[in-house]
């Protein structure tokens, strides 16, 4: 249906039918009005596959393809692997007739306890954005829709419903909001899903700031906006603030409260005891039903109605996996030749390959790392520990005996489900303490083991120094068996890169103190330094860094060559790195690309990742990868211009394997100098600087006399220029705001 036919279409129905329209019909549909043939469309979670249920979802799915959830494909930093992912998701809403997949999750991962963590990408809003572009373009490309969620500073479980997280601009631009700018951008989702939590006083649910100004009118966003599930506090602000489709349908309360808002304004909603103080206005509902109606027509209409091959699926899940699991450790242990494997742990037979909550899709071909490393090699097994009882130490004697009795052990270890999901944060970052001390007993009697951790975000290893290998499997998705015996045993190489920062000790992590707060609210004091952002400025050895995974081959960086020496800032640079594959098997490795401002004037990161690609070299070949950079690589938000701004002068560019580079080349980014418009607080000492300083002097002097200026010539006073009609006594506040709205040409 052609937009005109939508604004006829949206002429003829009613009030009450355009309120209704902007509810879910129930938790799972939207509304139809059968006598003007709108159609209802289905949506199903899906951040990692679907979860079709009926209800709010308390019972089992639709069988579907369990993925690797975002935790682990984040690892993979590689946005065509994501797109494949989302390709094959797309293919199953088509096959299960569902329009609007709800994924993927792209909160910052702003501690590790959050409970949510693996549902969500990364610390870093660029590889964030990458990732979630290329799962929303793969999903998209097959015909059906998709929710970019949750929008935003979703980052803890703890009071999500009504907490107020307390975020400088500057870190919303820079972090938080800059994770979803991308992928809005380029991959277009269908829609966008509001968060529950407010922002610095307002429920993202009914923020016009970020729904509207941000969202729609700088980042140019032509979907529509639900509300996550019961998120909406005001239904008739929220529509106002750009809000369209509240979820899940509320019947006739909420309905009634737009009408009200259109007929009267002034609306007290009962359950929130707040007023609406505006009047919604008929152009403002119509814009919202025509927003969803474009929605609704084009998925409607791109049924395709075919079937789709999920053993296809489940071989793409075991290859997803395989690419992003991330070897942390390896002293020659691995990979497994010949012998025999004692394999210890429960989730070797039970393997945790999903989080909790409205992502937990009902899996439909799992496989068990102890079945499928028997397929390479003679295995042994033990138990070891209890999933459901983290104290049960019973069975670490039969699992010592068994590992003293083979060649080497393989633990599967990691957080059970009780450990995190969705609607809980993390008590800490141990793991169960049954499994702590199998480890410490099997490694006395086997100097030869590895782990491999099951998890959904870090955890702390006191037995980092104790073991030969650990292979980070994160939650692996239905294949997680298949991948963790194919890189155990050298069938695949690893190739994946940590997406998140692994801390030594929780107290290290930048939000410790600050997470999850109290009294309704959180204060992000960290600002902009999340994740290894806060290590490197502060100089703490993490436990393992950001961007760091190992392969079976090795690689040497060798250089880094510019497209220029010098740049404008509004022009785009070009990096070419070269590296070589040094070892004796292929392998891929992932080029990362960082920028550092060399003298800063504003307190900035000592590096930042601005590019990254993943790159297949053949062992004893060079390889050359081509990186480009534009004006916001080099840019910061400016609190006070409320803009992006480039400082001229020279940059760093680093690169590497993780964010510990190996190769820098400098460049000088030539900017116009701007300064600060003069206000009431403007420094004295700053004026001496400032372009139009001098002016400002002549003109004030004008008034107060030149003995003012012979005054501060020496000491240059850090006296705001308030303080001049006090300390002056020859002015009044009035004519000195004159003067500074004349020198400011106001």
């Amino acid at each position: 249906m052609t937009k005109s036919e939508i604004k006829a279409l949206v002429s003829r129905l009613t009030l009450e039918e355009k309120a209704s329209l902007l509810s879910g019909k129930d938790a799972w549909s939207t509304v139809a009005v059968p006598r003007l043939g709108i159609p209802s469309i289905n949506l199903s979670d899906g951040p990692h596959g679907l979860r079709q249920c009926n209800g709010l979802g308390w019972g089992d799915s639709v069988p579907a393809t369990c993925f690797p959830p975002a935790v682990l494909l984040a690892c993979s930093f590689d946005e065509e692997l994501a797109k494949k992912q989302g390709a094959a998701i797309g293919e199953e809403a088509q096959d299960q007739n569902v329009q609007i997949v709800l994924g993927p999750g792209n909160n910052i991962k702003r501690s590790p306890l959050g409970g949510r963590n693996f549902e969500y990408f990364s610390e870093d809003p660029v590889l964030s954005g990458h990732i979630a572009a290329g799962v929303i373009e793969g999903i998209q490309s097959k015909k059906a829709g998709t929710t970019l969620k949750h929008f935003a500073c979703n980052s803890q479980e703890n009071e999500r419903f009504v907490i107020d997280e307390h975020v400088s601009e500057r870190a919303l631009r820079e972090i938080y909001l800059a994770s979803y700018e991308y992928p809005v951008k380029k991959a277009r989702p269908t829609s966008i899903m509001c968060a529950y939590n407010r922002i610095n006083g307002d429920y993202c649910s009914q923020s016009k700031w970020l729904l509207t100004d941000i969202l729609r009118d700088e980042w140019g966003f032509k979907g529509f906006v639900m509300s996550d599930w019961g998120a909406v506090d005001n239904r008739a602000q929220g529509v106002y603030a750009g809000l369209e489709l509240e979820m899940p349908g509320t019947g006739e309360e909420n309905k009634r409260e737009i009408i009200n808002a259109v007929e009267g304004g002034r609306v007290t909603l009962p359950s929130a005891d707040k007023k609406f103080k505006n009047k919604l206005t008929m152009r403002q509902i119509d814009k919202a039903v025509t927003r969803l109606l474009e929605a609704v027509f084009a998925l409607h209409e791109k049924k395709t109605g075919k079937s789709c091959d999920y053993e296809k699926h489940h071989a793409a899940a075991v290859q997803i996996a395989k690419e992003s699991m991330v070897l942390l450790k390896n002293t020659g242990a691995l990979p497994i030749k010949g012998g025999k494997t004692a394999v210890i742990g429960e989730m070797a037979v039970k393997p945790r390959y999903q989080g909790g909550g409205s992502s937990r899709v009902n899996a439909i071909n799992v496989t068990a790392p102890l079945d499928e490393m028997a397929k390479h090699g003679e295995v042994e097994y033990s138990r070891g520990y209890s999933l459901d009882d983290d104290k049960e130490t019973g069975m670490i004697a039969d699992a010592v005996k068994t590992a003293a009795e083979c060649d080497r052990a393989v633990i599967i270890c990691g957080l059970p489900d009780s450990y995190e999901s969705e609607g809980y944060d993390r008590r800490h970052m141990n793991l169960p303490e049954n499994q702590l001390r199998l480890i410490d007993e099997v490694v006395r009697k086997q100097p030869n083991t590895i782990i491999v951790l099951c998890n959904g975000s870090p955890v702390a290893m006191p037995f980092v120094g104790k073991v030969n290998g650990i292979l980070e499997a994160y939650l692996g998705g239905e294949g997680v068996g298949e991948a963790i015996a194919d890189l155990l045993y050298g069938v695949s190489n690893p190739c994946g890169k940590l997406a998140e920062t692994f801390p030594q000790y929780l107290e290290h992590n930048p939000s410790f103190g600050n997470f999850p707060g109290e009294n309704g609210h959180v204060d992000y004091s960290e600002g902009i330094y999340v994740g290894y952002r806060w290590y490197e400025k502060h100089n703490i050895p993490p436990l393992f860094p950001f961007g760091h995974g190992l392969s079976y081959t090795s690689f040497r960086y060798d250089d880094i060559e510019l497209s220029k020496t010098g740049i404008d800032e509004n022009e785009d640079l070009e990096v070419r790195i070269t590296l070589t594959n040094t070892g004796s098997v292929d392998g891929k490795e992932v080029v990362q690309l960082y920028v550092k401002e060399n003298s800063p004037v504003v307190s900035r990161p000592e590096k930042e990742l601005k590019a990254f690609k993943k790159i297949m070299i053949k062992a004893g070949e060079t390889a050359t990868v081509t990186l480009k950079l534009d004006r916001r690589s080099f840019a910061y938000w400016d609190d006070t211009l409320h803009q992006w701004k480039v400082n001229g002068g020279k940059f760093t560019l680093l690169a590497g394997g993780s964010s510990i580079c190996s190769l820098t080349k400098e460049i000088t980014v030539n900017a116009e100098p701007f300064f600060k418009p003069i206000n009431m607080y403007t420094l004295i000492c700053e004026l001496k600087n400032h372009p139009k300083g001098e002016e400002f002097m002549n003109k004030l002097c004008a008034v107060v006399g030149d003995d003012f200026r012979e005054g501060i010539k020496n000491t240059d006073p850090q006296w705001p220029l308030r303080t001049i009609v006090s300390m002056c006594g020859k002015i009044t506040l009035p004519r000195l705001a004159d003067i500074i709205d004349d020198i400011n040409g106001k």
